[in-house]
């Protein structure tokens, strides 16, 4: 039986659709960590923190909005351009977002990670710790599929 050749409109929709999808899926995460993150500041025990561990919180409470913002991007751009003909277009610049989204998603998650470890074990457990999340991240989520794309023949455009 002959594969079904998608002509290049068909390809980019279906890929369009299926970073969409992927984007929805990353949404839900960090909408959790935001949620989490937005109830902290209104907890008798946060006023007690130290100005570090405010500042983070603050600065982990922006990544996890610029990561909600970017993640949504590519929605946006959809709507936007819904009936322009450039599909392939909107498709690589919506990958691109999506990278950025994951890049501060995974700051965002690392950061909230130190937050609460600096809070229950201090700074000194919490950075190590946070450290191999880090790496964790970057090894999943980045050198993993830059490593298997090494590996496979090119994907036709």
């Amino acid at each position: 039986m002959d594969p079904v050749v998608e002509n290049p409109q068909a390809r980019a929709d279906r890929r369009l659709i299926e970073i969409l999808q992927e984007l929805r899926v990353l949404q839900t995460g960090v909408q959790i960590v935001f949620a989490f993150l937005l109830g902290v500041a209104f907890t008798p025990r946060f006023t007690a923190l130290d100005a570090f561990t405010q500042d983070l919180y603050v600065a982990v409470l922006l990544l996890a909005v610029l990561a909600a913002a970017v993640l949504a991007t590519p929605v946006a751009l959809h709507r936007a351009l819904f009936h322009h003909p450039d599909r392939a277009r909107i498709v690589k610049v919506s990958a691109r977002i999506a990278q950025i989204g994951l890049v501060l998603l995974a700051a965002a998650l690392t950061g909230a990670v130190l937050l609460v470890l600096t809070v229950v074990l201090g700074a000194a457990v919490a950075a190590p710790i946070t450290a191999a999340v880090a790496l964790v991240f970057t090894g999943l989520w980045f050198v993993l599929p830059w490593a298997v794309r090494r590996r496979l023949p090119d994907a036709p455009e």
